[in-house]
């Protein structure tokens, strides 16, 4: 369970190269899964930069299922989106660098960058794409 809470601490750096409709939806999906459990444990804490995880992560043992089910989904959703992220970075990196190297990451910019250019794209990086916005 640590490690899983310890992974979902990668929200905010991982959900920040989402768009923010997906960052919020995960958000609030754990926050009101976990509402009992942060209201018991920690009220006193002051949210942000990853202290209410750290906090339930201090008492993953007291957790209730509901949360800690929430906590589960949304690691895991976060580890595969990272994979993809990985995966279309390294088969795409000369289209993201010669098309849209002048683009600001974040927010889904990059992506609708290659998506707009995609004519242009090599084999491996339409299959990235293909193969990761198709599942």
């Amino acid at each position: 369970m640590i490690r899983k809470l310890k992974l979902a601490l990668g929200i905010l750096a991982v959900a920040a190269a989402a768009p923010a409709v997906a960052q919020d939806s995960l958000l609030e999906y754990v926050a009101t899964s976990c509402e009992a459990d942060i209201e018991q444990y920690c009220s006193q804490v002051t949210p942000g930069e990853g202290r209410l995880l750290h906090c339930a992560a201090a008492h993953e043992d007291k957790l209730s299922g509901q949360c800690s089910y929430a906590l589960y989904q949304a690691a895991s959703l976060l580890e595969q989106l990272s994979v993809a992220i990985a995966y279309v970075a390294q088969s795409c990196e000369t289209e993201i660098k010669t098309m849209c190297g002048d683009v600001k990451a974040g927010e889904g910019r990059i992506l609708t960058c290659l998506e707009g250019n995609s004519e242009s794209l090599g084999d491996a990086c339409k299959k990235a794409l293909a193969d990761t916005l198709s599942e």
